[in-house]
């Protein structure tokens, strides 16, 4: 190699050094750049959950006079709970037969939340006379401990002698008289004793969040049934309201 060819490759090799570095540095200055403008976004951000959290509250104490007479209507329609928890695909899946049996004695149930929504709230259900236990009323709430951590409380189930459901042991007689296993889902009742999880307790938000706000949209789903005729092997498609199929 020339000795004039060498000194052009290291004046080369000198501006290519020196275009990193630059580029290093111009990278490091719009990362802290970026930085900057992030703490922003997350100050507005911030700044928004506040102002949604006002609005939320706001409207929560408008609803209120909504849902009591919602709930008045409710009251003159018989097994109107029952049927629309039997119609939501992620409760239905949670209810055994006796928790259904159980169940008609639903009269109301209520989801109010705290006035710091953040907080937490509170179920209520509310039952007619019933065979299965004393009370007449069982809550089930959601709060934020002292120490920032979701905790969760519920009324003590006073079950009547030998109507626990939460012990049934899944076994039914058959016609011959002796006991078959069967599949059964947990009892719905179990929930109000499970406080294992009560920052992600699924039941709670769907009933809080999904079923609440319009349980009327799950007591008019429709079902289709499917009835296959002896002659020709189609299926003929009856269309009936869900609420026509529970006493």
């Amino acid at each position: 190699m020339s000795a004039s060819a060498a000194k052009v490759s290291r004046k080369e090799n000198s501006n290519h050094d020196g275009a990193d570095e630059t580029s290093e540095k111009e990278q490091q200055e719009a990362i802290e750049h970026i930085d900057e403008v992030q703490n922003e976004i997350d100050r507005l951000n911030e700044q928004a959950s506040e102002e949604i959290l006002k609005v939320e509250q706001k409207y929560n104490k408008l609803r209120q006079p909504f849902f009591q007479k919602r709930s008045e209507l409710i009251a003159k329609i018989p097994n109107f709970w029952v049927t629309t928890f039997v119609n939501h695909p992620q409760v239905s899946a949670l209810l055994g037969e006796e928790d259904e049996e159980a169940l008609h004695y639903l009269s109301r149930v209520e989801v109010t939340e705290f006035e710091d929504i953040k907080s937490g709230y509170r179920i209520d259900f509310y039952f007619d006379e019933n065979p299965y236990f004393e009370n007449k009323a069982l809550s089930k709430e959601f709060n934020v401990n002292e120490g920032g951590d979701p905790v969760s409380k519920s009324t003590e189930i006073k079950w009547k002698a030998g109507k626990d459901l939460t012990k049934r042991t899944g076994q039914t007689p058959n016609k011959s008289g002796k006991k078959r296993q069967h599949e059964e889902p947990e009892s719905f009742f179990t929930w109000f004793t499970d406080h294992s999880d009560a920052g992600a307790d699924e039941l709670g938000e769907v009933i809080k969040d999904d079923i609440w706000p319009n349980p009327l949209q799950y007591y008019l789903v429709i079902l289709l049934r499917q009835i296959k005729p002896a002659e020709n092997g189609d299926f003929i498609k009856v269309v009936i309201k869900a609420s026509q199929c529970l006493p």
